[in-house]
């Protein structure tokens, strides 16, 4: 199977793609992972990429049609992947339809995470991380038994710069502009799956899992 995973930030899509890529065995397809290997590896597209990142230049659309192409013509997604962060765009899923047409594939399932604001802007601004053990806290979720210290070795607690409410803004800005068209692309496909993504991550997953247990079939 052939899957998308779409969510605003801190709606939890990372810790799903993990649970979902260890339970069915899929392929991660992550542009920024294909980006990386591409320049890693000095593939003419990566070469490409490369010359717009060091310019500090967002990288194309068409490259990363490129890129996507190169990816997924190699044998290990024939078992199934999992799209992840991309398309981020109505004209990216476009192309993406077109490549995966060409390849013959196509996505089976686009999986989205549901999460209010209110509850997002807890998740991220409550976020707080240890620097020398990686443990993570929320402040209103998961509080350390000592504020601002961690449970596991007693390192003072930090917060990402982009944890604040103004750099969320931003963010969800931009997510709802760009991918609530993608979303409505392919609802008109009816492959959308709406999940309740404020729910504990367990039972997120035992419904992302009731949604792909059909598919398996």
């Amino acid at each position: 199977m052939n899957l998308l995973i779409i969510g605003a930030p801190g709606a939890g899509k990372g810790t799903m793609s993990e649970l979902i890529l260890n339970r069915y065995e899929l392929v991660h397809v992550s542009t920024g992972d294909m980006l990386r290997a591409a320049v890693k590896n000095g593939t003419p597209v990566g070469l490409k990429a490369q010359g717009y990142m060091n310019r500090g230049e967002l990288v194309p659309d068409e490259v990363i049609h490129d890129i996507i192409v190169e990816r997924l013509s190699q044998d290990d997604v024939d078992a199934g992947f999992l799209f992840d962060g991309y398309p981020r765009t109505e004209n990216q899923a476009v192309d993406l339809d077109e490549i995966l047409k060409e390849l013959d594939k196509k996505i089976d399932m686009v999986i989205n995470l549901n999460i209010a604001e209110e509850e997002l802007i807890k998740r991220i601004t409550g976020r707080r991380l240890c620097p020398a053990c990686g443990e993570i806290y929320n402040i209103y979720f998961n509080p350390p038994k000592e504020e601002g210290k961690c449970d596991k070795c007693g390192a003072d607690l930090i917060q990402r710069k982009d944890d604040n409410l103004e750099s969320l803004e931003v963010r969800l800005s931009e997510y709802h502009k760009n991918t609530q068209p993608v979303i409505e692309y392919y609802e008109k496909k009816d492959i959308v799956r709406h999940i309740d993504a404020a729910q504990a991550i367990e039972k997120v997953f035992e419904d992302i899992s009731k949604e792909l247990e059909g598919l398996c079939r």
